[in-house]
């Protein structure tokens, strides 16, 4: 905040001195205040366009403008809004698709057509429809900041209105309401430290502040540990690198390496109840095969679709860089709210490369000193200031919400030394590295099971071998040195050919084959294989374990190949059988036999 904050508590009104491409440089009064992240518009001619405080030096600041600033000269008004960047909060938000400032795409699309005008802003919230609200609490009822007063349906979940965050002391409830009532509509009044507020269904929080910071202090909130695994349906990060709830992820990867069918897998599949994705910097074209997909793909959770508890930020690649880069923190934002209401909710932010992009030019323009790459010296804070925001709360009513965090990096030529993805790399604690060579080969996921990483797998092992077995993570672990084993033996082939390796070492990299073609591959395109629940997978991998543990005594390479070979194609047959059907318990059977039929052998 500027130290002349204090000589005025209205909106100020600036001038414009200079302008930098989207970076304008305005200067206030003397007897005026301006604070950092306040919002102003500049005035050309009948728009308006909306900016941002980034950076305050006496009565000069820098802003950042979310439109094309054509037209803009020096002289032009500015006004002050004397508010921060924020997020509208209430019913409604769910099925929507937004910009990075909260505007409804499809609102401004219905006003305006196709090719939005600059400075086109529309409400993010209907004032129109209204909600029955039932209120949960009675006059009289001490409600702290967060806590809740009555309820909403909304979609198929039951929506918390809740106290706003801002206020710094327990509420007294002074009157409720119950009814339908609009979002703009009083459906009560409490009191707080002896100021009286009207309560609506609505909330604005600043969206680089996280929700819960200053309730924290106050103990209303408590954050907790991480100990129940995301299951996702996806066999290679369910079983070798697990995420928790509430925990955080990437998946780095080179164009073409399958990072958008990946992540609409998970966002799908996942054990979570709200979905945020925020496509910060994408081509038109992936945002809009989203857009598309979700409305139009089953939830199989809810019977419904996918979008009914779905929330898109949409800010494409063309769209302008400060919107880009204020996408991020409105998507966690909202994510952050329905936490709030102790939902598990998931945010998938594509791609986190496009959003650092963004901020490398806008720290160019401000002429600050550059760190790697031209990167800003301050990107890894600013990664790590996002990430932080994931995290498993127990709320105020004492129920327990989630916040996962996963981002997609698209690092140029696939190299993750680059900045952005080692900065990702120090903060998330699972590392899922797609492969180009292994998308070149058709592998789906493509996720490279020496590269990648996860620090929940220790984490987890208590939860995970309570459920699938005391020695889960120990026969995990094994599984994944066989893998190590068998690549090692792979690219000595390479060199030697197969008559230059051992028959024992030609049998462990055919083992090794048979566990990543038969389990860490799968079909997202296949209703089935697309989705296999965390107990078929530990039936699917003991079966494995068990053919994998057996000494093997084959005569010759072309005996060893047959076998491992004819396995592989049962076990893929299988994965695509849905459970209790007549061909889940055929593949199943068949698999048996044919180890039965070797096992003889190898026992002798």
């Amino acid at each position: 905040m500027s130290s002349q904050q204090s000589k005025s508590n209205a909106p100020s009104v600036a001038t414009v001195i200079q302008v930098r491409e989207s970076l304008v440089l305005i200067e206030i009064g003397e007897d005026q205040a301006i604070r950092k992240n306040e919002v102003g518009y500049i005035c050309v001619g009948d728009e308006r366009l909306k900016s941002e405080v980034l950076r305050i030096r006496g009565r000069t600041a820098d802003m950042q403008v979310f439109e094309d600033t054509t037209g803009v000269r020096v002289g032009d008004r500015v006004e002050m809004t004397g508010e921060m960047l924020s997020a509208t909060l209430g019913p409604g938000l769910l099925g929507n698709v937004f910009d990075g400032l909260q505007n409804p795409l499809h609102e401004l699309a219905d006003k305006y057509g196709f090719f939005l005008p600059r400075g086109a802003i529309t409400e993010p919230l209907s004032h129109e429809k209204k909600w029955e609200f039932t209120p949960t609490v009675e006059v009289g009822s001490l409600v702290p900041p967060g806590g809740v007063l009555g309820t909403v349906p909304e979609g198929p979940f039951t929506h918390k209105i809740l106290v706003p965050f801002g206020l710094k002391e327990p509420a007294k409830v002074l009157q409720i309401s119950s009814g339908e009532f609009t979002i703009q509509e009083p459906i009560g009044k409490i009191e707080s430290a002896g100021v009286e507020h009207d309560v609506t269904m609505t909330q604005q929080w600043p969206v680089r502040r996280p929700i819960p910071a200053s309730m924290l202090r106050r103990k209303y909130v408590e954050r907790l540990y991480s100990e129940t695994p995301l299951t996702t349906g996806t066999r290679i990060i369910d079983t070798f690198f697990p995420i928790a709830i509430g925990g955080t992820a990437c998946i780095p990867g080179p164009f073409g390496a399958g990072k958008t069918v990946l992540q609409s897998t998970i966002a799908r599949y996942s054990s979570v109840d709200v979905v945020v994705v925020v496509a910060c910097g994408e081509r038109a074209g992936e945002v809009v095969e989203t857009i598309s997909l979700y409305p139009e793909t089953k939830d199989p959770r809810t019977g419904g679709t996918l979008m009914d508890r779905t929330i898109i930020i949409c800010n494409t690649s063309s769209m302008p860089v400060a919107a880009r880069e204020a996408s991020i923190y409105m998507g966690v934002t909202l994510a952050e709210y329905y936490r709030q209401m102790g939902l598990n909710v998931l945010l998938i932010a594509d791609s986190t490369s496009r959003w650092a992009q963004a901020m490398r030019e806008t720290s160019g323009r401000m002429e600050e000193i550059p760190g790697e790459e031209a990167f800003p010296a301050y990107l890894d804070s600013s990664i790590k200031s996002v990430y932080e925001r994931a995290g498993v709360m127990r709320c105020s009513d004492g129920t327990r919400g989630s916040l996962t965090m996963i981002g997609t990096v698209s690092p140029a030529g696939g190299n993750f030394e680059e900045p952005v993805t080692q900065s990702t790399l120090g903060t998330v604690k699972t590392f899922l590295g797609l492969s180009y060579d292994r998308a070149y080969r058709r592998f789906y996921p493509a996720i490279d099971p020496l590269q990648s990483w996860s620090r929940y797998l220790d984490q987890l092992a208590p939860t995970l071998n309570e459920e699938l077995g005391a020695n889960w993570i120990r026969d995990v672990k094994r599984m994944h040195e066989l893998l190590r084993e068998g690549d090692s033996i792979n690219q000595m082939m390479q060199v030697t050919g197969e008559e230059g390796i051992t028959l024992e070492d030609f049998v462990i990299w055919q083992k090794s084959v048979l566990l990543d073609m038969a389990f860490l591959q799968q079909d997202a395109f296949d209703e089935v294989d697309a989705r296999m629940p965390r107990l078929r997978q530990k039936q699917s991998l003991e079966l494995l374990k068990m053919i994998i543990d057996h000494e093997d005594h084959f005569q010759d390479r072309n005996e060893i190949r047959d076998f491992y070979t004819t396995l592989i194609g049962l076990f893929k047959n299988w994965n695509y059988s849905p459970p209790e059907s007549p061909d889940f318990e055929k593949y199943l059977k068949e698999i048996q036999d044919a180890f039965q039929q070797t096992a003889p052998v190898l026992q002798d």
